[in-house]
């Protein structure tokens, strides 16, 4: 092995461990409302869409977001990193959230997409686009909050949300027949893909 072959390698092992890094950081910044903390975990010229663009266009987001909450603990479970090539890199994290919300608890599981950005030896979020299997008070069953129990708008999915997303799930029960899925699920509704 060469040289520039190991520094390569030594490269993409960093990266990886830098950006796994960077998911546990998010997480433990929302919950202690270290604001600017998590403003710094993107580039100073993230799109925000509609919102606009930079930090402070960030900031108008989350500031109210986590005002509607008082306490909130997020749980890093997973954390994969697809690709990366060169100073950009694409990863997907399960994340179990937890908000109070008066009297409510609620629970999510949620998968993050990320695109993730290297600027000056740094690793950036470029995106994050979150998705959930479910979202409900701690004390139902998420099949009794028909999946999505939010305390606010509801997300514009429908159940089966993110399973949909898996190309596997979705051809590992296309073919079942629905007394065999009413077996299984009260639920079943139609496996197809998403329009997101």
């Amino acid at each position: 092995m060469s040289l520039s072959d190991l520094a390569a390698r030594l490269d993409r092992v960093e990266s990886i461990q830098a950006i796994q890094a960077l998911a546990v950081r998010y997480a433990m910044a929302i919950d202690a409302r270290d604001i600017d903390a998590w403003l710094g975990m993107f580039p100073e010229d993230i799109d925000c869409g509609r919102r606009g663009k930079g930090r402070e266009a960030l900031r108008g987001f989350i500031e109210p977001a986590v005002r509607d909450f008082y306490r909130t603990v997020h749980q890093i479970v997973g954390h994969v990193v697809d690709t990366v090539e060169g100073d950009r890199a694409t990863g997907r994290v399960y994340c179990r959230a937890e908000h109070e919300f008066g009297d409510l608890w609620i629970v999510q599981a949620i998968c993050y997409f990320d695109t993730y950005e290297r600027r000056d030896g740094v690793w950036y979020f470029a995106r994050r686009e979150e998705d959930f299997f479910y979202t409900c008070d701690a004390l139902e069953h998420p099949q009794d909050a028909g999946f999505q129990r939010w305390p606010g708008p509801t997300p514009k999915h429908s159940p089966p949300m993110m399973n949909a997303r898996f190309p596997s799930w979705l051809s590992f029960w296309k073919e079942s027949a629905p007394e065999d899925l009413a077996k299984v699920t009260r639920h079943p509704g139609k496996p197809e893909a998403p329009s997101f």
